[in-house]
């Protein structure tokens, strides 16, 4: 997995208040990475619960304590199109 990619990905789906595409977050780098690849990273692999906690696990046990909680939910907001 491309941690890198992934961010940059994830920001942008977080950041934006529109329809998220490969080739619109290529442009936004200005063509350094290219769609064909944005595309390819997302295909390649099916990611679920596993991957989630263990792109989560780390910061999790930095900030743990004994009274501490963590909450998922899988609802999803839509975005506004104006």
């Amino acid at each position: 997995m491309n941690k890198g990619l992934l961010d940059l990905y994830s920001d942008n789906l977080i950041s934006s208040f529109s329809c998220i595409t490969a080739t619109g977050l290529s442009n936004l780098l200005r063509g350094n990475i290219s769609h064909d690849r944005i595309t390819s990273f997302l295909s390649c692999e099916e990611y679920g619960s596993k991957e989630l906690w263990q792109l989560a696990k780390p910061l999790m046990r930095k900030i743990e304590s004994p009274d501490s909680v963590l909450i998922f939910g899988n609802s999803i907001e839509e975005k506004t199109l104006y």
